[in-house]
């Protein structure tokens, strides 16, 4: 048997737009059942025919019920022809007129009934390995509820503008990106990331385009036109992973030459040996249809689809593929190994003040900046659900801090040296440098009355379970780990201080991350994971380009193969034991089937099983292979998110 393990995908290889489906293929979701139907009734309608002593008639009716499933096969084949592919449909087809010529009318109807429902079990399987995928497709909104003055107007998407304000309803889906108006919203994000549990969104926050609303209606403004948006693009992509052909099985085309010469060759030598046709029917009955041009698609489908339900959007079987093969990882670090936000790590107060009091503080006053530390601390603020008061008298220096009035207290906020030259005493133990600050972190002091009151550190952390993530890509196959980023280099070593990382490449430009990833992919296929548009081309480059989507720039999904709908890395180690668990499946269904089969063909040809006998054994390997590889759907021991009963874990929606 041929090697059938696959050459590496192209570099960046995004899935194209696939050609229109010819008219039997849009016919096909009809045709299948109805295929069905003919060849089962015709069978029973030719033994009830002798039961009433009508022998002579049930050959006519058997026969007749043959010839629709092959008019139809021979349609397909004439189509596949004309587009420069054969496939295993000809041997199906030449069983078929066989048994017609030689009046095996029992045998005919009865490869014609397992044919077509070989091609009816193919199609389940396909609709059941694509139902996460086409349940993205399915939620897609049409139209949402946009103010008017005091009324509310049902308009279509394409005319929603940046900076409409609209209602969602109880249960609707969120049409466009935006944030929330007021209060608090209840959202469902499981069909964009596979979180069961709801989150909330407070006022101000961002809200992903595709979340449904769980909780009461709330107003969203609009940041982005619906074409624009998250779910928008998840649906385009969606769109073209379903159209995408694996590398797997266009080789499952090519190697379905090779064995429809051998079924062709085994029959006419059985013929020739024998000089009985009927074992040559026998030979070509068995074949068909042959559970290599089932259990390959199937098998990659659903490991896409099961991908898909975890959050993780695969473009396609060529990316599944591909990743199943890396063996190098090259990761960025801001907003990939680390949050890519500056987060409250530490505070120290002096006496008298509470480390919640100051930052309640702080982000009251910093509610009048924009600058990307003002910003973290109102985040912050949030997070810990401080009321905020709105300040007065506000004047900035800009890039060294902000002083104002909060609450009737006059509060400066900025760098140590900044609040220092403004405060009239310092506060004995604070901003000393007793409390060591982690490499690229910042110090953000806070006065109050003239008075030094507390100094708050903002770090971007490493996300939690970083270190259990490598190592278990390590397990899984990972031989080589590069950190790539644009960070200064002792911030990065620090960063990655203890990790099972193998090199550092720190102050690259995207041009220079690029080349880091070109120069590990002459040693190995090469997977690269990033989230910002100074990544985009590394993540073209490499074999397979993981984005983090939830948060991440818009052109690295666009760049990558794999996008993760969740702000999750754990989700990298999910996705590789998916594609790895689903080609083995893939192959493992291929040579039990192709084995199978040639075994079957053998004894064919030797006369103990007649064409009838060949039929029915050969359904029991397509039915063997096809529910084989659709074990690729569920929930495997080495998943990463496996909890012992065969469900994914679902973590708290604040996880990291």
């Amino acid at each position: 048997m041929p090697d059938i393990s696959l050459p590496p995908p192209a570099h960046g290889a995004a899935s194209s737009r696939a050609r229109p489906p010819t008219c039997i293929e849009r016919l096909k979701p009809l045709l299948r059942p109805l295929l069905v139907a003919v060849p089962l009734l015709g069978l029973a309608g030719g033994f009830a025919a002798r039961l009433f002593g009508y022998g002579q008639a049930s050959g006519w009716i058997w026969d007749a019920a043959t010839l629709p499933v092959l008019a139809v096969l021979l349609v397909q084949i004439v189509t596949s022809l004309v587009r420069g592919q054969v496939g295993l449909d000809i041997v199906a087809a030449l069983s078929m007129t066989g048994t017609l010529v030689f009046g095996e009318h029992l045998a005919a109807v009865v490869v014609a009934l397992m044919y077509a429902g070989g091609q009816w079990l193919e199609g389940y399987a396909d609709r059941r390995a694509r139902r996460e995928m086409t349940k993205l497709l399915s939620n897609v909104p049409r139209t949402a509820m946009r103010h008017r003055g005091a009324a509310l107007e049902e308009v279509a998407l394409a005319d929603l503008q940046p900076g409409d304000r609209i209602m969602v309803r109880h249960g609707e889906v969120v049409a466009v990106d935006g944030t929330v108006a007021e209060g608090v919203a209840v959202l469902d994000q499981s069909a964009l990331t596979g979180e069961a549990l709801p989150v909330q969104q407070h006022a101000g926050e961002a809200v992903l385009s595709g979340s449904s609303n769980a909780g009461d209606a709330f107003d969203l403004i609009a940041t982005h036109r619906a074409a624009e948006s998250t779910y928008a693009g998840i649906v385009r992509l969606v769109e073209a992973a379903q159209q995408s052909r694996a590398p797997m099985s266009r080789l499952a085309d090519r190697f379905a030459m090779v064995f429809l010469a051998v079924t062709v060759a085994m029959a006419g030598g059985a013929w020739l040996w024998t000089g009985d046709p009927i074992r040559a029917l026998a030979v070509l009955v068995i074949a068909t249809p042959c559970p290599l041009i089932l259990a390959v698609p199937v098998a990659i489908i659903s490991g896409v689809s099961r991908a898909a339900k975890l959050g993780i959007l695969v473009k396609g079987g060529q990316a599944l593929e591909g990743m199943a093969r890396v063996r190098t990882l090259v990761i960025d670090k801001t907003g990939t190994l680390t949050h890519g936000t500056a987060r409250l790590v530490s505070a120290e107060t002096a006496p008298g003040f509470t480390p919640d009091g100051v930052l309640g503080l702080a982000a009251s006053l910093d509610q009048a900046s924009n600058h990307v530390i003002a910003q973290a601390l109102v985040t912050a603020a949030h997070a810990k659900g401080l009321a905020l008061t709105a300040p007065d008298a506000v004047s900035e220096t800009a890039g060294e801090g902000v002083a104002g009035t909060v609450a009737g207290q006059r509060v400066v906020v900025g760098g140590l040296g900044f609040v220092m030259a403004r405060s009239l005493k310092p506060a004995e133990g604070v901003g000393g440098g007793h409390a060591p600050i982690p490499p690229g972190a910042v110090q953000v002091a806070v006065a109050v009355e003239g008075r030094l009151a507390g100094v708050l550190v903002f770090a971007d952390e490493l996300r939690a379970g970083t270190a259990d993530l490598l190592h278990g890509l390590r397990a899984a196959g990972i031989r080589r780990i590069v950190l790539a980023t644009g960070d200064r280099e002792a911030v990065a070593r620090a960063v990655v201080a203890g990790l099972p990382v193998d090199e550092v490449r720190a102050g690259l430009t995207p041009g220079q991350k690029t080349a880091v990833v070109q120069a590990e992919h002459r040693r190995d296929a090469v997977m690269m994971v990033g989230d910002g548009v100074n990544d985009a081309p590394a993540l073209a480059a490499a074999d397979v380009g993981v984005a983090m989507g939830a948060r991440g720039a818009a052109a690295s999904a666009e760049a990558a193969d794999v996008v993760l709908l969740v702000d999750r890395l754990d989700r990298v180690l999910s996705a590789l034991q998916i594609a790895r668990r689903s080609r083995a499946i893939a192959l493992q269904s291929v040579y039990a089937g192709i084995g199978l089969s040639f075994a079957g063909m053998v004894v064919a040809a030797l006369g103990y099983l007649t064409p009838v006998r060949g039929a029915l054994v050969q359904e029991v390997i397509d039915v063997a292979v096809i529910l084989n590889a659709l074990r690729a759907l569920a929930a495997s021991r080495g998943d990463a998110g496996w909890n012992g009963r065969g469900q994914q874990h679902v973590a708290r929606p604040d996880a990291a």
